[in-house]
């Protein structure tokens, strides 16, 4: 199943268990506190809303190109490695530095702070086994050719191809060669040489042989795919709003009282009037697409481009699906080479977060632009237009006339916030298999 499938559907026996759940649910003669007349739901409606649970998670699929995806000893190697802070030109930014997981798999901060200062958000990365993109702009499309991109970036990691294989070899290799078989047998290699960085760096990596640069490049890529067989690991736990839905699916009432009649008031603007199931849809609360929003830009001299800025830098990833680095069949890489490239709606658009235990992770959008879920809601009302390319906010299909604004009374954006609450639960490690 291809991951862009992870859409809202709802299923036939659904629809018959909902008018159940409506009867019992929605009309009960003693109505529990807290299952007011919100709780009163269409069986449309409660199709939409037993969707969007946990329940309904496809199991995580399985990635092609990370023949160690599943491997536990992989996993185990990639949790060391990805909270090991010497993979970084200072020995102390590790991914957990911008992914902690005691702040939810990122930082708090509007932009990301590694050996220098990003220009976007970390994003969280639990669930995203699931996606078929990573990053704010899709500029991956693996797990591990995700993990990779910051170790080299000059303000994240800053490290070289050379000086992480001689982490491997000097501090991983007997579980390295576990997994993934011997080390290369490669002549001393230049301290700090790689494909990006200085000059000096650049020049180092261009000086060795063929062959050293590619068995370099093997272990690199490796070091991401034990990374990303622990990320995959990562999983949302059930949150208030799922004990809900599962109530309501399993024709109990009682159950139903985990929401207050705020959130229920909510979650019904969420699913209604907010639209904002629109994009934030399925188990997961993504389409796992881009979308253009107007979020004003962090810097406005520098508006971001976005997703139209990444294709290019996707298809010609030397780690991408299709490279000499990946495991999979070209057959088994439909997402890269089937790629929209050349639809303007993609200027500025960037990817739908995950809903998923949002209230946990402010600052919000994809540099941090605004402090609070309220400011969220506020943005959607306002609707303003786009600094770059054109927000989907404006009249669909009318790109010369601006649609009004989500009109919502002030009541009903607190109770839109009040339900984006009640989404955080437990983050789950989960077994690998």
């Amino acid at each position: 199943m291809s991951k862009t499938s992870h859409l809202l559907s709802v299923a036939g026996a659904a629809a018959a268990l909902a008018a159940a759940a409506l009867m019992l649910c929605g009309f009960s003669r003693e109505e529990p506190k807290g299952a007011t007349a919100a709780a009163r739901w269409t069986p449309e409606e409660l199709g939409v809303i037993a969707s969007l649970s946990l329940a309904r998670l496809p199991p995580t699929p399985k990635d092609p190109s990370n023949a160690v995806d599943t491997n536990a000893g992989a996993a185990a190697l990639g949790k060391r490695l990805f909270n090991d802070p010497r993979f970084s030109r200072n020995a102390q930014v590790s991914c957990a530095s911008c992914h902690a997981p005691d702040r939810q798999f990122q930082d708090g901060l509007p932009v990301a702070q590694g050996v220098g200062t990003g220009t976007r958000r970390a994003m969280p990365i639990v669930g995203t086994a699931h996606n078929a993109w990573m990053f704010w702009d899709g500029r991956k499309d693996s797990l591990w050719s995700q993990a990779l991109g910051p170790l080299e970036d000059v303000v994240e990691h800053g490290g070289t191809r050379t000086h992480y294989a001689g982490l491997i070899q000097t501090h991983y290799r007997a579980e390295y060669g576990a997994i993934f078989g011997p080390m290369p047998d490669v002549p001393p290699l230049p301290r700090d040489a790689g494909p990006f960085g200085s000059a000096e760096q650049r020049a180092a990596w261009n000086a060795m042989a063929a062959t050293e640069r590619e068995a370099v490049s093997r272990i690199f890529a490796n070091i991401g795919k034990a990374i990303a067989a622990y990320e995959r690991s990562l999983a949302y736990g059930e949150s208030r709003f799922d004990r809900y839905a599962n109530a309501l699916t399993a024709n109990d009432a009682e159950g139903t009282v985990v929401l207050s009649t705020d959130e229920v008031n909510g979650l019904r603007t969420f699913i209604g009037r907010g639209q904002c199931v629109t994009c934030h849809n399925g188990p997961l609360l993504t389409d796992q697409s881009f979308h253009n929003t107007g979020v004003p830009p962090r810097d406005p001299a520098k508006p971001d481009r976005g997703r139209s800025a990444a294709i290019a830098k996707v298809r010609s990833d030397e780690f991408n699906c299709l490279g000499r680095f990946s495991d999979a069949r070209p057959e088994q890489c439909g997402e890269l080479r089937f790629i929209v490239a050349d639809d303007s709606a993609l200027e500025g658009a960037f990817k739908t977060p995950s809903l998923r235990n949002v209230a946990l992770r402010a600052p919000y959008m994809h540099a941090g632009q605004l402090a609070s879920l309220e400011q969220v809601v506020a943005h959607y009302m306002s609707a303003p237009k786009a600094a770059l390319g054109h927000s989907e906010l404006s009249r669909a299909g009318d790109r010369h006339r601006e649609r009004e604004p989500i009109r919502l009374s002030e009541k009903e954006a607190r109770e839109l916030a009040a339900f984006l609450r009640a989404l955080s639960g437990p983050i789950e490690e989960k077994p690998t298999r």
